[in-house]
């Protein structure tokens, strides 16, 4: 090999990789400009464009749980579940329920109830997976059965006569918007410029390499655990909020759109590479779809087919990467 063709391919080998982790971005871009054109009034005016983001929020938090999951090798199925289960709970201790059970609602202690309830169900989740060696699959899958069922065995009816305190997070669009953007832009932070982000990678990558040069792979992953437990939480709360009641379904149907955003965003389905940003994309685009849908006037079981064929695509997105990804990187070491 010349001097020359060695020179190209080593710097095709650095440059494609990186083009491949951000083609979020350019697919973002294509699908604005087609949705502009085919649905025009999802963007006429900055208020349409606001509601699209708003009621992008509580998948966001999800889509955000099940990424940093996935980075570290595993994923969530039971976030949807969590969310639903801990904003049900919530809502009966702090609603029309709390005058049977002769408690005062606080609205500030049912936000801080929330977020403790779906961090301890990830708590859960994590020393599961990491202490006793249950398959993620199956043990996240249980409690998305469990959390579900409880939720409904819990009330069948919609709990309303919620504090206004508490639903203020997901009532405001703006704050709720807000709220999003500062938990995503924390987690890009922490996943790139921190030692817990570089552990997070590192178990994702190779969880034996990991443990072998001291990292504590058990307590990355059961954190891992409890802050995607928190952000179902948190989601639920803002959903909540975004309703202004707690309906027997809420939350349902939406682990396979958060993790197919993920996915179509660049997250590694086997972890260890991946970026927060890129996950943010992949939540842009699917909500556009989404909304657009929507204003279409297309039925809510096509708009869960939609969803099925999103998840198929990103799938097939992620196997295509992968598939020119390792073709350069072999062909930039030959």
């Amino acid at each position: 090999m010349s001097l020359t063709t060695s020179h190209n391919s080593d710097r095709t080998s650095r440059i494609v990789p990186v083009l491949l982790e951000h083609m979020i971005w350019p697919i973002l871009v294509v699908a604005i400009l087609v949705t502009a054109v085919l649905v025009p009034e999802l963007f006429a005016n900055l208020r349409s464009f606001e509601l699209v983001l708003y009621s992008s929020v509580p998948l966001g938090l999800l889509v955000l749980a099940e990424s940093i999951c996935l980075l570290t090798g595993h994923f969530d199925l039971s976030i949807g579940a969590i969310a639903g289960f801990s904003a049900m709970f919530t809502g009966m201790v702090i609603g029309d329920c709390a005058s049977c059970w002769g408690v005062v609602a606080n609205p500030y202690a049912g936000i801080v109830l929330i977020l403790a309830v779906g961090g301890l169900i990830g708590v859960l989740n994590g020393v599961m997976i990491a202490k006793l060696g249950v398959n993620p699959f199956l043990q996240t899958l249980a409690f998305l059965i469990i959390f579900s069922g409880a939720k409904t065995a819990m009330n069948t009816q919609p709990v309303t006569g919620l504090p206004k305190a508490y639903l203020y997070l997901g009532g405001q669009s703006l704050l709720a918007i807000g709220i999003l953007v500062v938990v995503f832009a924390a987690f890009a932070f922490v996943m790139r410029y921190t030692n817990f982000g570089q552990s997070v990678y590192a178990v994702g990558s190779d969880e034996e390499s990991a443990r072998a040069v001291g990292i504590n792979t058990d307590r990355v992953i059961i954190t891992v655990y409890a802050i995607s437990g928190i952000l179902a939480g948190l989601a639920g709360l803002i959903l909540t909020g975004y309703t202004t009641i707690v309906a027997p379904d809420i939350a349902e149907n939406m682990v396979f759109p958060a993790f197919a955003a993920a996915v179509i965003g660049g997250i590694s389905l086997f972890g260890g590479r991946g970026l927060i940003s890129g996950a943010l994309g992949g939540l842009l685009l699917l909500g556009i779809v989404q909304t657009a849908l929507n204003l279409s006037g297309v039925a809510a079981a096509q708009v869960e087919m939609a969803n099925g064929i999103v998840l198929l695509v990103a799938i097939l997105l992620y196997n295509m990467k992968e598939s020119i990804r390792t073709r350069v990187l072999s062909g930039g070491s030959t």
